[in-house]
């Protein structure tokens, strides 16, 4: 006699699909912007206040011309005291870096993690469609990748 089964039919199982996490999944979108005409002190005290040590630089109409960081600031610092100098009534725009690399919203954090063992940089702004949405450092590619320890790595 046939032994018969009262749990019914078995649900199949769908497989859970492990989305690589991109750039845009875990970017900062909440940035400090500076402008090219803003004094180099405001912009110190503003690293100070919200404990950056960097951020980018917007024109009026919002794009991105440049990034100003404390490095960018330390050789002026360095140069005025030899030089005997003051350098806190000058812009932005003195100081900051225009020659910006950048990376794009729908890389992958592994393309991102790569991009940073390729430079010394420790924050790039990232763009959509060539629009500022946000920013990403080398911290939040590390905090990312400690999440992600049960999922499988793409």
């Amino acid at each position: 006699m046939p032994i018969k089964s009262f749990q019914g039919e078995r649900a199949t199982r769908s497989k859970k699909s492990n989305k690589t996490l991109l750039v845009s999944d875990i970017m900062r979108r909440d940035l400090v912007l500076f402008t090219k005409d803003q004094s180099i002190h405001e912009v110190m005290k503003k690293f100070i206040k919200y404990r950056i040590s960097g951020g980018p630089v917007v024109d009026n109409t919002g794009k991105l011309i440049g990034v100003i960081s404390e490095a960018d600031c330390m050789k002026e610092i360095s140069d005025s005291r030899y030089f005997n100098l003051p350098i806190l009534d000058k812009t932005v725009a003195h100081f900051m870096t225009s020659k910006v690399d950048t990376i794009d919203a729908s890389n992958t954090i592994f393309e991102a993690a790569s991009m940073f063992f390729k430079t010394t940089r420790r924050r790039f702004p990232v763009l959509d469609k060539n629009r500022l949405v946000g920013q990403i450092s080398r911290k939040d590619i590390v905090i990312a990748t400690l999440n992600m320890k049960s999922q499988t790595w793409r």
